[in-house]
């Protein structure tokens, strides 16, 4: 047993030197590797360290350039403004002329599109005119050809109504002669048979029967005497229709009254009033 026991100590003291060996070994190697990634990332902080020193005196360079930039673009805005200042009256004016200028090519435009439409208005206004020119050679050539027929039918109407005046005029003288030659005569006679009446004494039979045969005498007579005043004033009528169509067709064919160079005379009988009827219906005279 104690044999066995020496030699488990030893044995156990051996294993436990070599755990330590082991261990102090791998302790070491630990150590070894720890100083070696110290050393590793002290070079690479103290890299990043220089490289960051570098980038950050590259940046300040940098930062001194870009100040000397900015100082400069400063000077070269304050230019820049003070020349725009300069520029804003006459730029003013540039815009004010182009806007002028806009409306004058609105305006141009306008103008343009006015004057086609004037120009083909003034070709339909041409060819109208032509056309009217064209009618007016027409109608003055009828005009003057409607004139000269005026002129003929004033030169026979003229005429016509002179030979009418004088032929009636002649016509009424006769009649009115006439009648009172027809009138005197009837006056006569009654002053005639009045006294041959006075004169002979005859009896009322006999003075009732001639008195009877003088009114159907003096019927008669009457009867004729109306039969010629209504002849006289169915031709004074007809004489007076005849001057106011006269007068008509001279004022239609725009010929004054007072160019026909005489007064036309109405007829009419004196102390009887005529109808106003055609010539050929004329009223009986009162």
């Amino acid at each position: 047993m104690k044999m066995l026991r020496d030699e488990l100590d030893l044995r156990r003291k051996t294993e436990i030197h070599e755990v330590e060996e082991r261990k102090n070994g791998q302790i070491s190697t630990l150590m070894q590797r720890h100083e070696e990634a110290f050393t590793d990332i002290k070079n690479y902080y103290n890299d990043i360290t220089l490289n960051n020193l570098a980038l950050i005196n590259s940046l300040k360079e940098q930062m001194e350039d870009m100040r000397k930039k900015e100082e400069h673009l400063e000077r070269e805005m304050a230019e820049v403004a003070l020349q725009n200042k300069r520029l804003a009256e006459p730029l003013q004016r540039a815009r004010e002329e182009m806007n002028e200028m806009q409306k004058r090519i609105a305006s141009y435009e306008r103008d343009k599109q006015i004057l086609i439409c004037t120009k083909a208005r003034l070709k339909v206004a041409e060819k109208d005119l032509k056309d009217l020119q064209w009618e007016h050679e027409v109608l003055e050539q009828r005009f003057i050809k409607v004139q000269q027929e005026r002129d003929d039918l004033y030169r026979k109407f003229t005429a016509a109504i002179q030979e009418v005046q004088q032929k009636t005029g002649f016509k009424n003288l006769l009649l009115e002669r006439k009648l009172q030659a027809l009138n005197a005569a009837v006056e006569k006679r009654e002053v005639q048979f009045n006294e041959v009446l006075a004169a002979s004494n005859l009896d009322p039979a006999a003075l009732t029967l001639v008195s009877r045969k003088l009114e159907d005498v003096l019927e008669s007579k009457n009867t004729t005497i109306k039969d010629l005043q209504y002849e006289l004033a169915r031709v004074c009528k007809a004489h007076n229709d005849l001057l106011r169509t006269y007068e008509a067709k001279l004022l239609a064919f725009g010929i004054p009254l007072d160019n026909v160079g005489f007064k036309p005379l109405e007829t009419a009988v004196i102390g009887q009033t005529l109808g106003q009827g055609p010539a050929g219906l004329v009223g009986a005279p009162t």
